[in-house]
């Protein structure tokens, strides 16, 4: 594992790769408000030892990369898709395989859109169309919305920064399977303890849009697999039947019973689906996405 900071233009990304240079890379893209610290470690070791070279970095305004006032980030939606690229750039890599959970699916594809030469595949985990489509789709479950539209914890205060993530973690998890609110603490405490600026990972959730993308869903041509679990919450089920349906040649992967996110127990499913993925559209000849 090392960590390096990318960019320019006056903004720094962290960011840490697992595995070997010389292997197909693959990046990860986090959901808004989450540091890559939620792609756990061990996650991207067992991706690195399917040999890939793995990156997971820190979205602006969370871990170690750069942040703003709270209230005031000064960016858009569209440059988070382009932090992406700008990762990429940092490593030299001209195309990588992207894996986007929650939101960072939704900048996986558009980032496939509007820089279509820079992704090779993707992986979508628990998300949603980037663009509007014409199917109605449900909304989140009701408790769900209730605890986002309560007043957050004082960032001020760690402990209760800690308590209102492993309480949102809990809730995204779905509830049909065993939570390990242990291992979730302890992620949450190192998450708090690691930002530059906690409370600056709400500017995530007022962000402009910064323009529509006018390609549709079907324009993308890379091989695409959609990871989704039943009981998600956030985004049921359907939401991942109707982005597999609108991008052609996409997978559907279910995940029994899971929630919102990538559970540990789903961990050798997942990744060996990954790297599956990642295989079928690494272009043998090492010139770019296969046809």
């Amino acid at each position: 594992m090392v960590e390096r900071t990318v960019g320019g233009d006056g903004v720094e990304l962290c960011t840490e790769s697992f595995g070997d240079r010389a292997d197909p890379p693959v990046l990860l893209v986090m959901g808004i408000g989450a540091s890559m610290l939620w792609w756990e470690e061990g996650f991207c070791r067992l991706l690195a030892g399917g040999r890939r070279f793995v990156i997971r970095y820190d979205h602006r305004d969370t871990g170690r990369s750069t942040t703003y006032p709270p209230g005031r980030p000064g960016y858009t939606g569209a440059d988070l898709v382009a932090d992406a690229a700008r990762v990429l750039d940092g490593y030299g890599i001209p195309a990588a395989h992207v894996v986007g959970v929650s939101a960072g699916g939704a900048l996986a594809q558009l980032l496939a859109l509007d820089d279509p030469g820079r992704v090779l595949s993707l992986v979508l985990i628990s998300t949603s169309s980037a663009v509007p489509g014409d199917r109605a789709l449900p909304a989140p479950a009701e408790e769900l919305m209730a605890f986002l539209a309560a007043p957050g914890p004082d960032p001020s205060d760690a402990d209760a920064v800690v308590r209102h993530l492993v309480a949102y973690a809990r809730l995204l998890a779905g509830g049909r399977r065993p939570f390990d609110e242990a291992a979730v603490r302890d992620l949450a405490r190192h998450e708090v303890g690691r930002a530059r600026d906690i409370a600056a990972a709400r500017n995530h959730d007022a962000l402009p849009e910064g323009g529509p993308t006018r390609a549709p869903l079907s324009s993308i041509a890379v091989p695409v697999l959609v990871v989704h679990g039943t009981a998600d919450p956030m985004f049921p089920l359907p939401h991942g039947e109707d982005l597999a349906e609108r991008i052609p040649g996409a997978r559907l992967l279910p995940l029994p019973d899971a929630g919102h996110g990538l559970d540990r127990a789903d961990w050798p499913t997942v990744v060996r689906a990954v790297l599956d993925r990642t295989a079928a559209g690494e272009d043998p000849a090492g010139e770019g996405p296969a046809g």
